[in-house]
């Protein structure tokens, strides 16, 4: 099984802390929509938080029920993911689909004889990336992707309409923000500054970045705002796993975020909306060559 992801780690963590603040017993049903919401973040890395906390032995899928309390959780369990080698080819998949060297459709040996890998790791890494919606099985045989490349046109439109959205539903009356997830923001940003940065580093960065924004557009309170910013992320994950623009340009937007994040702490949410604003408009002017 691939290694969970430090997002997945932290997510882990908060849905042992859930289960402990509510008190809740074994036989219990966990529901991912609800964590999801609870947590401010999509169901994709929730997914992945609960079959980590399966291996470990706490929950259990049940046919037909859902995700069952298999185990009292004890607080502090996950420790920091080992490198997940498959990261490598979500990667080289990302850079060659960006580039058009990959057909909309493909099949398993395909991807085999074209990067070398046996069955076994192409199924891995293809059932990786249908978990994060960006491919899926076709009926009967091979798989689709589900996300076109990102053209000039298609980049510039985007950031425009992330400026009409994101700062705005900071200032929705509905905002709400969890301490504990600016706090687990806070960490996974510093562990990014911190750590060693390498070219497959860039799927954790891009996921983290994706949880951020995700996050805010949840706290805004307005369905329409949190599906508009998720479907915004998915447009985006094959050309960011792409990532080509160095660990500089890594710094400069964590430490945009930190900066919101002490802002909204507080909340000040207008000037947490203007350095939205501003975040954005810098991104939309990085542009790879």
């Amino acid at each position: 099984m691939p290694q969970p992801t430090r997002l997945q780690q932290d997510l882990a963590e908060r849905i042992v802390q859930l289960v402990n603040d509510d008190g809740l017993a074994i036989g219990a049903l966990l529901n991912e929509n609800s964590l999801a919401r609870r947590l401010e973040v999509s169901r994709t890395p929730v997914r992945g938080a609960l079959q980590h906390l399966e291996e470990q032995g706490i929950v259990a899928r049940r046919p037909n029920r859902g995700v069952e309390l298999i185990a009292i959780p004890q607080k502090n369990l996950a420790s920091a993911p080992p490198p997940d080698d498959d990261e490598e080819w979500l990667v080289r998949i990302a850079r060659d689909h960006r580039a058009g060297s990959l057909p909309q459709d493909i099949s398993e040996i395909e991807v085999m004889r074209r990067y070398g890998l046996n069955r076994p790791a192409v199924q891995r890494v293809l059932s990786r990336l249908a978990d994060l919606e960006m491919v899926e099985r076709k009926p009967g045989y091979g798989w689709r992707f589900l996300t076109g490349t990102r053209d000039r046109a298609t980049h510039d439109e985007s950031y425009r309409f992330r400026l009409m959205v994101e700062p705005m539903g900071i200032l929705e009356a509905s905002f709400r923000l969890d301490p504990s997830w600016i706090e687990m923001m806070r960490r996974l940003h510093g562990d990014t500054l911190e750590r060693h940065w390498h070219e497959s580093s860039s799927v954790a960065f891009f996921e983290m970045n994706a949880a951020f924004h995700e996050g805010l557009a949840a706290a805004s309170g307005n369905r329409f705002v949190h599906a508009a910013i998720r479907h915004q992320n998915q447009l985006r994950r094959f050309s960011q796993y792409d990532w080509k623009f160095g660990f500089e340009r890594v710094v400069v937007n964590c430490r945009e975020h930190l900066e919101m994040l002490d802002y909204l702490a507080r909340d000040e949410r207008e000037i947490a909306s203007l350095l939205m604003r501003r975040h954005l408009e810098r991104a939309s002017q990085v542009r790879s060559e």
